[in-house]
């Protein structure tokens, strides 16, 4: 039969796996391939079998999908290597709670974690290696499935399936041990070359090389600072009921919304006060920089920060960086030739520094405004002056970036970090993306402020990420204070305004594999009523009638 491969026809033999075709292309790719992309729209493990007439792209794991396989199998192959040295109870106490560097951070509730223990793990981990044993995938009913996890002790993934759609559930096995994942796996054990593990704070990191280089550690880097807040966020879920998605669909089946939403956005609301009392401890403190990536709410944070300020006796000036863009004339552009509108060279550091310094010295400045439609800055008025009880809340990606503001005196800086950091898992197997949630916010956003499809901000984002790659997540670390936007119930939420924006893609459309993986994602979640949502609450800037004007 005929297919086509990396845009050449050819003939295979019928039955033939995507698996034996791979091995006869893989010389052509420096990283493994461990997936395919089938007719532009549909991936396919290795497993399955050529289809007449298929249109075929390798995917590798340098591939945002194929990365996401990785270390999704190695997870897998953790868990198998667990229950290989300490049984099932241990592997019941294992939860995978959230990205660290470029590995999972995991804690172990039944098992103590010691350099003997993840040294036994992890040499059972090489030997299930070197045996290249199948991952072998299998669909049974839904009721199977929440009999056969009960029955072994994982009961966040029976709770999970109580609310399932459809009447199956994919289950895959390694070597007898059975596990439920949340989407694509390797074909076998032996792609798992490169893992590594290691003790850290009360748990330990499954780690992985970058997906920039799949092949190679680099550094390991913790990231301090981050790691404190993405675990008192996920305290915050236990405390709340809701640390997975099946105890949050139980506390919406059992009528709790109204309570859990009020006492999260009270511990929201807690915590901006905090930030608010150290600025006001701080009389140096002059400038409130806050950064973050899209979608974080950095906005409805700015304002409500404000708030707490005023409560303590200062009044905030908001100032967007956005106004000190260059002349679009000036802008530099990409390697595509479009205007570059993220990186620093985009902004007038001069005239930012210039008016910032008049400012802290008590000078009056007049402050620009930036028309997007002309690419001009342009004056109208606008006078400011600082005094001793007032403070500037600026707000920009490059915030946190000294260049952006070189000359003033880091004394009078205070530096917050926002960003939609989601403490919820589908399971604790199973991680959520902080990326997936600020996707779904950001095509929520988009399509009722701008009229965007979800199609346009599902093809923007890997252009969106490589700017936050670049210019705001290497200085997050830099932040005094990091807060997270994600609200444990958003996704909720936000699934019956995203769900028929994502049925608007059709088969075909590059997008099309991605729309039906979020698609597939937030079928996980049972509804809940915006209208329980506060109007000052961050989700009120993505779903609209916020207090604020955002």
């Amino acid at each position: 039969m005929q297919i086509t491969v990396e845009g050449k026809t050819i003939e295979v033999p019928e039955g033939m796996s995507y698996l034996e075709l791979s091995r006869q292309y893989q010389k052509n790719y420096s990283n493994d391939i461990v997936l395919v992309l089938e007719n532009g729209s549909k991936m396919r493990e290795l497993f399955r079998s050529v289809k007449e007439g298929a249109r075929i792209e390798f995917l590798t794991t340098a591939s945002a999908d194929g990365f996401k396989t990785y270390r999704r199998s190695a997870t897998l192959l953790l868990l198998k290597a667990v229950y290989d040295v300490a049984g099932q109870e241990a592997v019941n106490g294992i939860r995978v709670c959230f990205s660290l560097g470029d590995g999972y951070y995991c804690t172990s509730r039944n098992h103590p974690v010691d350099e003997d223990f993840l040294r036994a793990v992890q040499t059972r981990m090489e030997e299930l290696v070197a045996q290249r044993l199948p991952f072998v995938k299998k669909s049974i009913s839904v009721e199977e499935a929440i009999e056969h996890f009960t029955r072994h002790g994982m009961l966040d993934k029976a709770r999970l399936f109580r609310f399932r759609r459809s009447s199956t559930v994919n289950v895959y096995l390694l070597d007898g041990f059975e596990d439920y994942y949340y989407g694509y796996m390797l074909p076998d054990t032996g792609y798992l070359k490169y893992f590594r593990l290691m003790a850290w704070d009360e748990g330990f990191v499954l780690d992985f090389p970058p997906k920039k280089t799949p092949d190679t550690f680099g550094e390991f880097r913790p990231q301090r600072k981050l790691f404190q807040v993405l675990k008192r966020s996920n305290a915050w879920g236990e405390l709340l009921e809701a640390p997975t998605v099946g105890a949050l669909n139980a506390q919406i089946a059992d009528g709790n919304m109204t309570d859990i939403i009020l006492a999260q956005e009270a511990l929201m609301e807690k915590e901006i006060g905090n930030i608010a009392e150290q600025i006001a401890g701080r009389h140096d403190r002059k400038l409130i920089m806050i950064a973050g990536p899209s979608s974080s709410g950095k906005t409805s944070f700015s304002h409500r920060l404000s708030v707490q300020l005023l409560a303590h006796g200062l009044k905030p000036h908001p100032i967007a960086v956005d106004n000190y863009f260059v002349e679009r004339d000036d802008t530099p552009k990409d390697e595509n030739g479009q205007f570059n509108f993220e990186c620093l060279g985009a902004m007038d550091i001069a005239l930012f520094n210039e008016q910032m310094s008049a400012l802290l010295r008590g000078e009056e400045v007049s402050m620009p405004t930036f028309n997007f439609v002309t690419g001009k800055k342009e004056y109208k008025g606008n006078l400011l002056r600082l005094h001793d009880d007032e403070v500037l809340v600026i707000e920009g990606i490059h915030c946190l970036n000294d260049r952006l503001s070189w000359s003033l005196p880091k004394e009078n800086k205070f530096k917050i970090y926002v960003s939609a950091l989601t403490q919820l898992n589908v399971d604790e197997h199973n991680r959520i993306a902080t990326t997936d949630g600020r996707m779904v916010r950001r095509m929520v956003r988009d399509a009722r402020t701008r009229g965007t499809s979800a199609k346009k901000t599902i093809s923007m984002w890997p252009s969106v990420r490589r700017g936050e790659d670049e210019n705001i997540f290497p200085y997050q670390e830099e932040a005094d204070v990091i807060f997270n936007s994600a609200l444990i119930y958003e996704l909720a939420v936000l699934k019956q305004y995203a769900e028929p924006l994502l049925f608007g893609i059709q088969p075909g459309e590059p997008e099309y594999t991605e729309a039906k993986r979020l698609l597939k994602f937030l079928n996980y979640f049972q509804g809940v009523d915006s209208n329980l949502v506060p109007n000052n609450s961050i989700l009120r800037e993505f779903i609209g009638g916020s207090v604020f004007n955002v």
